[in-house]
């Protein structure tokens, strides 16, 4: 009887972890299939990335697909930056530990931003570095 409560709590334990990366697996398998039309793309916990020709896409994993999808043109960015734990920092030179890190997407022709969350900073470091050469080459007055 002993031995019976002491794995009960064992099988709880491995169920719920079984389910868990069931649902991660269904996250993953919905971000493959969607990158597919992106040249370029990235997935995380927090959010997916997409970038085709001069359009960006991004928007939440979930298992059921990804939600909240949003696409704009990088010919309407004026600049992009790295924010770490709500303060911008340097694409060049950023921290080593960070809480919060997001791409803040600037817009030319209103005030508004676009803020992509990223679960490391050498990952959204390569991003911005990567997003930053494209906005340089486009045609236009980009900085």
């Amino acid at each position: 009887m002993e031995r019976g409560l002491f794995w009960l709590p064992l099988l709880i334990i491995f169920f719920w972890l079984a389910w868990q990366g069931s649902k991660e697996y269904q996250k993953v398998e919905a971000y493959r299939i969607w990158a597919e039309q992106f040249d370029r793309a990235k997935y995380d916990i927090y959010a997916v990335l997409g970038q085709k020709d001069n359009d960006i896409t991004w928007g939440k994993p979930t298992a059921k697909g990804l939600i909240q999808l949003q696409t704009f043109s990088l010919l309407d960015v004026q600049d992009i930056q790295l924010v770490v734990n709500n303060e911008v920092v340097n694409l060049d030179a950023p921290p080593e530990k960070g809480r919060s890190i997001e791409l803040k997407f600037n817009f030319t022709e209103s005030a508004s931003s676009v803020l992509v969350p990223f679960t490391e900073i050498p990952l959204a470091t390569e991003w911005g570095k990567f997003l930053r050469g494209v906005l340089q080459k486009l045609p236009g007055e980009q900085n």
